[in-house]
């Protein structure tokens, strides 16, 4: 049942930002910012813990869970080293995500061919 509500959240996700993509004007850049504010708003409400308890990696993968990642990283920080962590605990948080998927778009471009855009 945890992969039917993590495929359920994590599609209704995805279908919120494609129906930004098609009917607004906001450009896929923005979509991407809106989202990840808003994990990070939901996470400061205190309603997005419930909801990636609820629906797993349907809710923790998606940028929404960037956006929680960043604000408990920055909440743990601030509490940890007080002003200062609210300009360091986002990234150190991060840095594990951040630095995988540097890792993944190096092999990528490593292993693929690049083609002349028309």
């Amino acid at each position: 049942m945890q992969f039917f509500w993590a495929f359920l959240v994590g599609g209704a996700l995805c279908v919120i930002g494609q129906l930004l993509i098609d009917l607004t004007a906001m450009t896929p850049a923005r979509i991407l910012v809106l989202f990840v504010v808003s994990g990070v708003v939901l996470s400061a409400l205190g309603w997005y813990p419930p909801l990636a308890k609820f629906a797993g990696a349907g809710a923790t993968v998606p940028l929404l869970g960037f956006g929680h990642l960043l604000a408990q990283g920055v909440i743990a920080a601030v509490e940890q080293h007080g002003l200062l962590g609210a300009l360091t605990g986002g990234f150190s948080a991060a840095a594990g995500g951040i630095a995988a998927s540097l890792a993944c778009g190096v092999i990528a471009s490593l292993l693929a061919r690049s083609k002349d855009q028309c």
